[in-house]
């Protein structure tokens, strides 16, 4: 179907590579350097509550131009580094950059657009009046912000030819509804960065796709997209770029691509012909071939043990009698490598937590 064109102006965002560092990760960066080459740059945060550190000497940078995710178990830290990140509360150690500018600096927050884990509009406001309000808060104008109004409700399927659901009052929404109007107003004042937390808890299939596909649009118009989230397919669908916090503390960060090649070479995707059968189960749950197994029925993602043999284990399954589809070497999902390097004490299977 025809989509709209995104309500906002479409500059060139800047050209990237990648460059591998000595921990086996990798930082994106634009090239060349220059003293604002990150839209954000975080240095040796750190912020302590009574009996708890919440993050602990925490660097990162996000390219500009990038979508970038921060990912963690609940409790990480992420949502207190997106806190700080907007100065809502200060660290108590390093500092915090935005376009090379400290985020403390007046006016340095009107250029970010922020949506919130806790979801939260005036229930009784009818929905374009709360939206002219939100966008008058970031110093758009009333005829500036009613265009914008009126491209962005179309866009998301809140206005048609049936209905304009910019005339109802909040509560009359369903809560997808009320959803897509809270990302209205993070977008209104066209932010050169938007920070996303769990933007697609409590959205349908159909909504969560339209969020995704905005996101590509904010990154085509060269913005730059930061979110949170718990579903690590989303992250390695969607993102330039990851970080992985766990504790309050980074575990590893770079862009998908390279952080997927470092981890690889022993990895294995299965699948199998009808369901599996004990003597299958047992190839698998030998732990001198198999270190680590994601079981989806059918589907199996394998991590070798040390030392294991692919083609002897191939040979072991075929004895078993097991009707193999797909049997190949393949990169790591990030799930995959989140469960290597945080565990899985506490975490559903493809999800990350909230935190």
């Amino acid at each position: 179907s025809h989509r709209a064109p995104p309500p906002y102006a479409i500059p060139a965002g800047p050209a990237r590579y990648i460059r591998p560092s000595h921990s086996g990760s990798a930082d994106v960066s634009p090239h060349p350097a220059s003293p604002d080459m990150y839209a954000v740059d975080l240095r040796s945060i750190a912020k302590r509550y009574e009996g708890h550190v919440a993050v602990r000497n925490l660097s990162l940078q996000v390219p500009k131009g990038a979508v970038y995710g921060l990912l963690g178990p609940n409790g990480a830290g992420k949502t207190t580094t997106i806190r700080m990140l907007l100065n809502i509360i200060a660290p108590d150690e390093g500092s915090i950059l935005i376009n090379g500018v400290p985020n403390t600096a007046k006016g340095i927050l009107d250029r970010v657009g922020y949506l919130p884990e806790e979801r939260g509009l005036y229930k009784k406001m009818q929905v374009r009046r709360l939206l002219r309000f939100l966008a008058e808060l970031k110093g758009v104008g009333k005829r500036e912000a009613d265009a914008r109004i009126d491209q962005w409700l179309e866009r998301l399927d809140l206005r048609t030819s049936e209905k304009d659901w910019g005339l109802s009052k909040v509560d009359e929404l369903s809560r997808g509804m009320q959803q897509k109007v809270q990302f209205i107003g993070t977008l209104l004042h066209n932010p050169d960065l938007v920070i996303l937390d769990e933007p697609f808890s409590g959205l349908d299939p159909i909504n969560a796709q339209g969020l995704k596909d905005t996101v590509v649009d904010l990154k085509r118009s060269g913005k730059t997209v930061i979110f949170s989230t718990h579903l690590m397919d989303n992250a390695e669908r969607m993102c330039d770029a990851v970080c992985i916090i766990a504790r309050g503390e980074k575990v590893l960060d770079g862009a998908v691509t390279a952080v997927k090649a470092a981890h690889g070479g022993s990895h294995l995707a299965l699948a199998l012909d009808g369901a599996s059968t004990p003597a299958v189960d047992a190839v698998l749950a030998d732990r001198s071939l198999v270190g680590r197994m994601d079981d989806s029925s059918r589907y199996f993602e394998i991590e070798l043990a040390p030392g294991a043999d692919a083609q002897l284990l191939l040979r072991r399954l075929v004895a078993a009698g097991a009707a193999i589809e797909r049997f190949e070497r393949v990169q790591p999902s990030l799930h995959q490598i989140f469960l290597q390097k945080v565990g899985a004490t506490g975490i559903e299977a493809g999800m990350s937590g909230h935190g």
